[in-house]
């Protein structure tokens, strides 16, 4: 069954989709004199069993997903074909590398040399690309992605399915330091944290992403180690972390205890990229702030815990939306936003960045 909603024509725009663990997301900017208004958004959730080690095993599972969220959830309209594409960044190896200075086709040789010493896969298996994040006379430092050519493949897959044209496919960091940017304070040296359903994210941003990482500690597993804990179901749990989370309650100790390796791995990694941040952009410039986002970010308590422990302020990316105008669509609730940073991430893709490359 091909997916055909009246709302789709061939245009420039592009809309973004944000494909997560069990939900998928979509979301169209429209930007007229400076103005950016938000055309279309919407969610829909589909059976995990669709994916497998971020492979799209199951695409008909998403098709239906996708149909029912065009036709049942979708607020606005999306009106064109082109589409952003967001990669699970717990699916993807990246990581910062430093090189003599070297010509493009060297520089590019270079590259496959390193990925080959630290990604335990095949480089033809590997779909590779990289950005200079900064250039002196005797070195070049670079930001490298690299992703198994399965994952990508069945993304196109899929979009084939979906009959849409994909421009873009992009780990969930990039897509979210674009939103980053629109951020008043995204100037300052800063780590970025996406709390998804099974994992952390962490970059350090400062102009561009410089490193990134990520430990096991998204929503999901909170929810679980509270359930274990407390000896309740996970759908209790849940309920519990969404209201108290690790703020004064009558189960705090208990909650705090439960969440304590998860929050450990967290620390521990943010202490570890600073490190990397200081012993090669210090001492003159330092992390400035802690930014939050992803579902997991909403847990009441959380932020406070981090500042606490870390010495460095922490809040959750909010103020970006200030700069969209919903004009008449109902907007999502405050809490639900954080979910949408990266699908909004991609929708403020200009296609003319993509053609020009």
């Amino acid at each position: 069954m091909s997916i055909k909603p009246p709302y789709f024509y061939k245009d420039k725009p592009v809309f973004g989709l944000d494909i997560g663990h069990g939900t998928i997301k979509v979301m169209q900017l429209e930007t007229i004199n400076n103005k950016t208004t938000i055309i279309g958004y919407g969610t829909a959730h589909f059976d995990i069993k669709a994916l497998e080690e971020g492979i799209i095993v199951n695409p008909g599972i998403i098709r239906e997903a996708v149909y029912d969220l065009f036709h049942h959830h979708l607020k606005g309209v999306i009106t064109t074909r082109r589409v952003a594409m967001a990669l699970p960044a717990y699916r993807t190896f990246s990581r910062a590398i430093q090189l003599p200075k070297l010509d493009e086709a060297e520089l590019r040789e270079a590259v496959q040399l390193e990925v080959e010493q630290y990604i335990p896969m095949q480089l033809d298996d590997l779909y590779l690309d990289y950005n200079i994040t900064r250039s002196t006379p005797d070195s070049t430092e670079l930001f490298v992605i690299a992703v198994p050519k399965k994952i990508i493949d069945s993304y196109l897959a899929l979009a084939k399915i979906l009959d849409v044209e994909p421009i873009l496919i992009e780990p969930t960091v990039v897509a979210d330091s674009r939103f980053f940017a629109k951020d008043k304070n995204s100037g300052l040296p800063s780590i970025i944290i996406d709390f998804g359903s099974q994992t952390a994210n962490i970059s350090i941003l400062d102009k561009t992403i410089l490193t990134t990482s990520t430990v096991e500690a998204g929503g999901l597993v909170f929810t679980q180690a509270i359930a274990e804990k407390l000896g309740i179901t996970v759908k209790e749990a849940g309920e519990i972390k969404t209201r108290y989370g690790l703020d004064k309650s009558v189960a705090q100790k208990e909650i705090i205890e439960a969440l304590e390796p998860s929050m450990q791995k967290i620390v521990s990694e943010i202490r570890r990229i600073i490190r990397y941040y200081d012993e090669h952009y210090g001492p003159t410039s330092k992390v400035e702030q802690i930014v939050t986002l992803g579902g997991g970010a909403n847990m009441p308590g959380l932020a406070n815990y981090l500042t606490d422990i870390l010495k460095i302020p922490v809040r959750t990316l909010n103020n970006p939306w200030a700069s969209f105008d919903f004009d008449d669509l109902k907007p999502p609730a405050q809490a639900d936003r954080l979910m949408f940073v990266t699908v909004a991430g991609l929708s403020l893709l200009d296609p003319k960045e993509v053609f020009a490359a």
